[in-house]
């Protein structure tokens, strides 16, 4: 609808008709003299002309939602939010902000990635998106133009360039749940929160040493850090105590600001901008702000606004502080990372990388050395300075024989504490078990870097065994006399060496040879004493190894001849590897990592010095696995397995397919079937299988994990499914592979409700029979989990059935009878015709 009066239409005077009112952006028309008034855009303060706007905002508050990212301008009232046009934001935690070239930079556990834009939503790019699990805080170092973060899945703090480059571990170790971090970088700290099983706020130079807890009493869920650069304060705020509190940098001064429930019932998002503090709260979904010394001036800044995480206040105008790597980044080729003086800043690289003599230009070492060392795994260059870095691990507790492939650039270890084989990538990233299950005590470990198979020697079980490199298609190769140690691979030329300790007393400690599927086995040297660190020279075709009894390093031929004493007079040598002209060995005693020549042990030069009981070493340069055999293209053929095998020295390397332990190799002579008729006994944490095929073969440990007390065992066959009673948790059920782990019953032991007792699978109606001790009954249960019925139950007759077995092709139940008299009683399944055999 419209209504037109001629008045209206006649001229007159517009104050905005002539340029623009002298209004910067908006002319706005006024009843009142002057007639109009000049306005500026949402978040924009109007400047003391009355007709100019700022130049955008100087005060901003970037919030993060779960699924997208907003800016308030602190400058008005009003308090509108902005959301930026971005893409792909699934469960955003933290963000930060360079005022110096205009990025925000945020964090993502779901996208699993770093990214940043502009303030705009433009130039929306991903910088950090491989080997992060949960990316929790980031903080930027405005000066050196780094970019710090915390990731709750890896447990560690990391830092790169700020476009995601030159990537390095800084902190690895004793982190839970790191969470907020924040940067001090003119001074050269950084601090950061951890809500783990022991709460803690810690605090370390920028390249992560000298770490220091600053508190880690009364805190629960310290979610919140800011940093107060001008009175030299840290505050945080805490989602479990309800407290915001403060302190002085050095942790000194600790007092409670806020801690009233009520007004802070979940703090998650934390920053600190002139006199006041700003969060986001959960519970309340609001944003709120107080007084940084008194805790007074509540305001709500944003009310009811779900999904709520990090925040950060910004002055667009802040840019102070300086450092040595504000200048030609420190004259640093990768990362400057600044120290409280009078250390100063350090030049440091990304992982692969070393520092050469200058200590500023970071190259990639031709090769270097890796070392185990207990809780630890390290690497040294050889071709810089020697200085040791620490490959950053989590939950190494005592690692010992060590190995790499240079395929994909993995290193392989064994821990004997864990009792498991792991592997991770040079840079630490990807880690994992690869074999958990059935060893004791794995000292000796090796790598066919052609095949991609894994061997390994456990003087527990006192085995030799292989498997693919990701632990599947496990065989046991010897198991008969042997005591095995060390033990060095041959990939092109087919064969495995080891040591084996055995019986001083009987002179039966040896070196040994065999194919590597573990046939053919003879001894090389025998009456050796007590042999470690094998390691072959494949320029030379000669094996080396350090005696521990004569306390000397010797060498031989491949074939067992020309046997040479090398070093002599050694203090207790242990690990040994080989390099081009030059052998290195570690030694218990002198706490020390040495080289000399190969051929005559002169040129003695220490590596490394001051390191308590290195248990292996080994350098990774491609030409320690080198060569070819035919199992090097699409593993021979073979469904599992494939085994180089050596028929001579005029004849060319062969291959054959192998398969896992109890498997049989089918006519096709590549294929494996799995075994048809075994044994399967549990024992209290681990069930295992034994072949009845064959005459002579080892048991094997199935890869079912978190068994704990097992009572009784049973198989279905014909969708090859093991279920077990395990303690109190009930039934449960399992593949032989140790896939599909799944409950089918749940106890109630606790309750005095039910208690699994025996169990028996009735293949052909797919049933579960199964006693319980508590109401003394027999229960069928299908083998989905579906409950039947009771099919045996105390009536006039005092049953108390226990073991139970079943006869399914004549139909029959047979339980004992634990009542007095106790007994052997035999049923239908159905628990008809009951009587007393």
């Amino acid at each position: 609808m419209s209504i037109y009066n001629a008045l209206s239409s006649l001229s007159g005077v517009n104050p905005c008709g002539a340029m623009n009112g002298g209004c910067s952006h908006l002319c706005l028309m006024s009843p009142y003299q002057p007639y109009y008034t000049c306005a500026c855009p949402s978040g924009v303060q109007l400047l003391g002309d009355n007709k100019t706007c700022a130049n955008g905002a100087k005060e901003l508050l970037l919030l993060v939602r779960r699924t997208d990212i907003r800016r308030i301008s602190l400058d008005t009232p009003d308090y509108t939010d902005v959301v930026l046009q971005l893409d792909n934001i699934r469960h955003a935690i933290a963000i930060d902000y360079d005022n110096i070239d205009g990025h925000l930079y945020w964090t993502d556990d779901e996208v699993q990635a770093i990214s940043r834009s502009y303030l705009d939503g433009s130039g929306q790019e991903q910088i950090i998106s491989t080997e992060v699990d949960h990316p929790d805080g980031v903080a930027v170092d405005w000066i050196a133009r780094n970019l710090y973060w915390t990731d709750t899945g890896t447990d560690r703090i990391e830092v790169s360039r700020l476009n995601g480059t030159s990537r390095k571990v800084l902190i690895a170790e004793k982190l839970d749940e790191p969470r907020a971090i924040c940067l001090d970088p003119v001074d050269g700290y950084m601090y950061w929160t951890d809500w783990g099983k022991q709460p803690k706020i810690e605090r370390a130079f920028l390249d992560g040493s000298e770490r220091l807890v600053l508190f880690n009493s009364s805190l629960g869920w310290p979610n919140g850090l800011a940093l107060d650069f001008i009175e030299r304060k840290i505050y945080w705020g805490d989602a479990k105590t309800d407290r915001i509190e403060v302190a002085n940098m050095d942790g000194t001064g600790r007092r409670i600001l806020v801690e009233e429930e009520s007004r802070i019932p979940h703090i998650f998002g934390f920053s600190l901008l002139g006199q006041f503090i700003y969060w986001t709260d959960w519970q309340k979904r609001s944003i709120e702000r107080i007084e940084k010394h008194t805790g007074r001036n509540h305001t709500f800044i944003i009310d009811q606004l779900p999904d709520l995480m990090g925040l950060k206040a910004v002055n667009m105008s802040d840019k102070e502080g300086t450092n040595p790597c504000a200048s030609d980044n420190g004259g640093c080729s990768h990362l400057c990372l600044h120290r409280p003086l009078p250390k100063g800043h350090l030049c440091a690289c990304p992982m692969g990388m070393e520092l050469i003599a200058d200590g500023r230009t970071c190259v990639v070492p031709e090769a270097f050395l890796l070392f185990s060392h207990r809780t630890d795994i390290r690497r040294i260059s050889l071709e810089t300075n020697h200085n040791d870095a620490v490959i950053p691990l989590t939950g190494v507790r005592d690692a010992s024989a060590l190995d790499f492939d240079i395929n994909d650039h993995r290193i392989y270890w064994t821990d004997i504490y864990l009792k498991s084989i792991n592997r991770a990538f040079m840079n630490g990233s990807a880690m994992e078990s690869v074999v958990k299950f059935g060893l004791d005590y794995p000292e000796g470990m090796a790598v066919d870097w052609v095949a991609h198979n894994l061997y390994w020697a456990d003087i527990g079980t006192g085995r030799i065994e292989m498997s693919r490199m990701d632990g599947s298609s496990r065989r046991v190769l010897l198991w008969k006399d042997i005591d095995p140690r060390a033990i060095a691979l041959d990939p092109p030329r087919g064969y495995m060496y080891w040591s084996n300790w055995g019986n001083p007393d009987m002179n039966t400690q040896s070196i040994e040879r065999s194919a590597l599927d573990g046939t053919h086995r003879m001894t090389l040297f025998s009456k050796v004493g007590r042999v470690n660190g094998l390691t072959i020279d494949f320029s030379e075709d000669r094996l080396f190894w350090t005696n521990l009894d004569n306390k000397v390093i010797e060498s031989a031929s491949l074939q067992g001849n020309d046997r040479q004493q090398i070093i002599h007079n050694l203090p207790h040598p242990f690990g040994l590897t080989q390099y081009e002209d030059f052998i290195f060995w570690t030694d218990w005693q002198d706490k020390s990592i040495e080289r000399a020549n190969k051929s005559n042990g002169l040129n003695r030069t220490r590596i490394h010095g001051q390191l308590d009981y290195i248990m292996d070493i080994s350098v990774f340069h491609s030409s320690r696995q080198s060569g070819w055999n035919p199992c090097q293209r699409h593993n021979g053929g073979c469904s599992h397995l494939c085994i180089a095998h050596f028929d001579g020295y005029l004849s060319p390397v062969t291959h054959h397919c192998e398969c896992p332990t109890h498997f049989t190799l089918m006519s096709d002579n590549t294929t494996c079937r799995a075994p048809e008729s075994f044994l399967l006994f549990s024992q209290k944490n681990a069930t295992s299988r034994i072949s009845i095929e064959a005459e002579d073969s080892p048991t094997m440990v199935l890869p079912i994990g978190t068994i704990r007390n097992i009572k009784a065992l049973a198989y279905d066959p014909v969708e090859e499914v093991i279920f077990w009673i395990e303690g109190r948790k009930g039934i449960r059920k399992a593949k032989p592979n140790g896939s599909g782990v799944s409950q089918l019953v749940q106890s109630s032991a606790h309750s005095g409700e039910m208690q699994p007792f025996d169990i028996a699978v009735e293949p052909f109606s797919r049933h579960l029979f199964w006693s319980d001790q508590v109401q003394n009954v027999i229960n069928v249960t299908r083998l989905d989990g579906k409950p039947i019925g009771v099919v045996i139950m105390p009536t006039d007759v005092p049953y108390r059935p226990r073991h139970i077995a079943l006869a399914p092709h004549h139909g029959f139940l047979f339980w004992t009878n634990r009542a007095d008299p106790s007994s052997i009683m035999r049923s239908r399944l159905d628990g008809r015709d009951t009587h007393v055999l």
